[in-house]
Parts: structure tokens; sequence; C-alpha cells
């Protein structure tokens, strides 16, 4: 297999307030995906902090911040059987640019690695019912991408975020979805789905200390 040299950017938003003494954190609920951070895929030409503040608006409807700060990065390299697409990705029918692209992979999602030919790679994107324990596949794409298309390295980077929002939860359609936002105590925090448990842990301390 041999590997793209694209690196993907990415961040996450820990949107933090202060209610009676005590940080809490934004959370969203995913309808069958889980409890979640905003987070999302950096635009090309698009600084890392500049694409935090638009993801927090996206995902949460958030337009006024008192700060956001960089807390931080974590570099993955995907594993071997991963890849990510760098760029909007067309799925075409053979390993050949005059074969019928039938079908489109946007930036930033993660696919799974079939094999390869030339300069194309067969990938496979299956979407579930939910997560993380599914029912059934929803949908998959499988068919051949530009290797020119495709990352197998994440970096990905940390924003905290400071809210004065009273609201404690609200709605906000989102990615084709309708996402229910809450607050929760940082020390009490619910099951957020994996990886993104880890990003919590390991930012905790930072956003302890900077209350």
């Amino acid at each position: 297999m041999q590997q793209a040299n694209n690196v993907l950017g990415k961040v996450t938003c820990f949107i933090t307030r202060e209610r009676n003494g005590e940080a809490e954190l934004l959370l969203f609920r995913h309808p069958n995906a889980g409890i979640q951070l905003p987070a999302g895929t950096v635009e090309f030409d698009e600084e890392f902090k500049d694409a935090a503040l638009r993801e927090a608006l996206e995902e949460t409807g958030l337009e006024e911040f008192g700060s956001c700060e960089y807390i931080g990065e974590q570099k993955l390299r995907l594993p071997g059987d991963k890849y990510a697409t760098f760029h909007n990705a067309k799925v075409y029918s053979r390993p050949d640019f005059m074969s019928s692209h039938w079908a489109e992979i946007r930036r930033g999602i993660q696919v799974d690695y079939v094999r390869e030919q030339g300069e194309f790679v067969q990938i496979s994107y299956i979407e579930e019912d939910q997560y993380p324990d599914p029912n059934y596949i929803s949908y998959q794409i499988t068919g051949w991408v530009d290797r020119k298309d495709l990352a197998c390295e994440v970096l990905r980077r940390f924003y905290h975020l400071r809210s004065n929002c009273t609201r404690d939860e609200w709605e906000m359609e989102a990615d084709h979805h309708v996402f229910r936002l809450f607050w929760a105590p940082m020390s009490r925090l619910p099951d957020i789905v994996a990886p993104q448990q880890r990003w919590v842990h390991y930012v905790t301390e930072e956003l302890r200390y900077s209350f």
C-alpha cells in the first residue's frame, strides 16, 4: 500500500462557560451518533483558528465568544487500512479517468482502503444507522479515487472558546441533522463518543486552569 503525502487539517472546539463558579462544557447529542464536541475540517486557504470559529458557529449557532485560544494539537497517522479524503473525491467505477464518476465523497471523510492500481486507490465508505452499536448499514460507496485526493495523516488542533451563553439547551440543524446542544459540568461529563473522549482528557487540565 503506497502512502498519500497529504496532511488533513481538523479542529475541535471546547466551548465553555462559567456557571455558579464551575466550568461547563458545551456538547451536542447527535441523533444517531452519540454525544459529541463541535469539530470539523479546515478548508483550503483557511487558518485553523478561523476554522474553529466557523465550526463553532455552524454547529452551535453561537456567534460571539470572549476568546478563542489554541490549547494544543495532535498529529495522527491513520492505520494502514484507512485514508481520509483530502479533496472532494470523485469516485470512479474503474481505475480509469475515462470511466464514469458516479459519486463524490466530500473532504475530511474517513474511508477504508480496499486495493490500489497505478495512481488509483479503491476505497469504501460505509454509513451505519447508528453509532457505536449499529443494527444495519444505511448505505455504502465503493469505487476508485485518485490517490492525490487522499490523506494518510491528520493534524488536529484544539481551541478553547469562552461563551456567555445563557441558554441551557437548544437545537441546531447542521450537516443534514438536528443536534440537541446542552451544557455539562466539567467535573461530571457524560460519556462522549470515541475518539473524542480521549480529546477531552488531552485538554482537561488546560480547561480547568483557565478558570
